[in-house]
């Protein structure tokens, strides 16, 4: 069913790209639960990035899912883009987005478990996420009304889409008002831009080898991903490393020690 590889070598780069992004996306997910962890605190986590990236990343695991295992719906993104177009999704997109939603599951039970301090989750976020699902719903029963899944599974890569952009701002905003990075894991944006690269990259080897770009267009969603990923990356380690040094807190937490330990010595000598 659709297209076959016509060099070798590019399949290859095509798999060790997947995997790597594969690997990268999927190992992003800990150094914040393991921060979360040690800590036992989840304070300066957003709480509104980890229910939207829940969200985000349901919507993109119905997708791939979807587009990988069901029969009908290649058989129509092959009716829509061409009989000799690749199927843009590969094992490696699925094995992550499952991977990320129980990820993601954790971090939100540590969320419930851990000490937050005077942080919740917004009303902005809970009514996105309430309107989302609403909005998905919908689609599904005109869907199957039309037998029209290629658009029902579009709509979930659209949500995805649209929950990777909004997800990351509240944490940019937080990042912005504390002046620090503190609890926010950088580890996490590393790891998240080395795979947001490596699915680009991934993407335009099938293009090279197939001489086509309905590889991006055909699945936008996968395309944006990468580059909003990769966006909202840059800003973040902006932050972590130009703006808000961790060190600088370290500095000034020093300060205080000394500080304190100096008044103690003035007590002790009067």
């Amino acid at each position: 069913m659709g297209a076959s590889w016509n060099s070798i070598p590019l399949k290859i780069l095509y798999q060790i790209f997947g995997w790597v992004a594969f690997v990268s996306w999927s190992i992003s997910f800990y150094p914040q639960v393991i921060l979360n962890f040690r800590r036992k605190s989840v304070v300066g986590l957003n709480f509104d990035f980890v229910v939207l990236n829940l969200t985000k990343h349901s919507s993109y695991l119905i997708y791939n899912a979807s587009l990988f295992f069901s029969s009908a719906i290649k058989n129509q993104y092959l009716d829509k883009y061409g009989q000799k177009q690749m199927i843009p999704v590969a094992v490696n997109d699925v094995a992550f987005s499952v991977h990320a939603v129980v990820l993601t599951a954790i971090t939100l039970f540590q969320i419930a478990i851990y000490e937050r301090g005077h942080q919740k989750v917004s009303k902005i976020s809970i009514a996105i996420v309430g309107i989302v699902w609403l909005s998905a719903a919908a689609c599904f029963f005109v869907a199957l009304h039309r037998h029209s899944w290629l658009w029902l599974i579009s709509v979930f890569n659209t949500i995805q889409v649209c929950m990777t952009v909004i997800k990351y701002i509240p944490q940019a905003i937080m990042n912005f008002m504390r002046k620090s990075t503190d609890g926010f894991s950088i580890g996490n944006i590393l790891l998240d831009f080395v795979g947001g690269l490596t699915n680009y990259a991934q993407m335009a080897t099938q293009s090279i080898d197939q001489h086509s770009w309905v590889n991006f267009y055909g699945n936008i969603g996968k395309t944006l991903l990468s580059l909003v990923s990769i966006f909202f990356d840059i800003l973040f380690m902006i932050q972590h490393y130009i703006l808000y040094p961790a060190n600088k807190s370290d500095k000034n937490d020093s300060s205080e020690i000394r500080n304190e330990g100096a008044a103690e010595e003035n007590d002790l000598t009067v």
